[in-house]
């Protein structure tokens, strides 16, 4: 009677469960390192384009300032970054990395691939999880918009 209720009938509770279950995945690669998951995505963001404003960081990663801030702050005590205020508008925090945040990186360049093989080994090949980006890229652009 309530088919639209039953769990395996909802597509956030997959979703929710894959994020939760990649993010698993990644925890002993990351342990060592004594960095985090969030952590890792601000890095990634970092990686690809040094010093960003807190706003643009949050913005790539899709999170508000305040979930965001702790996260900065987080990394700032642990010697990953640092955050100076803008030239322009010294209201705004510029986030770099420090030289252990780029030291990272040549530390980390394996993981995406590590986690690949062992996602592809128990589910299919790395062609059909390739595939499923652009599926997903349009859910979190509809699912965006409805949010604003």
């Amino acid at each position: 009677m309530y088919e639209q209720l039953k769990l395996d009938n909802q597509l956030c509770f997959r979703l929710y469960t894959a994020a939760r279950l990649v993010t698993n995945i990644y925890q002993p690669y990351f342990a060592p390192l004594g960095i985090t998951y969030p952590q890792y995505l601000v890095l990634l963001v970092l990686w690809e384009n040094d010093k960003q404003p807190v706003c643009d960081i949050g913005k790539r990663l899709m999170l508000d300032t305040n979930t965001i801030t702790p996260l900065l702050q987080r990394m700032e005590k642990a010697g990953l970054i640092v955050r100076t205020r803008g030239t322009e508008d010294t209201r705004q925090r510029i986030v770099s990395l420090t030289p252990k945040g780029k030291e990272l990186r040549e530390q980390m360049v394996n993981i995406p691939d590590c986690l690949s093989a062992r996602i592809t080994d128990k589910i299919g090949s790395a062609d059909e999880i390739v595939a499923m980006i652009p599926t997903l890229d349009k859910l979190i652009e509809g699912l965006s918009k409805i949010q604003k």
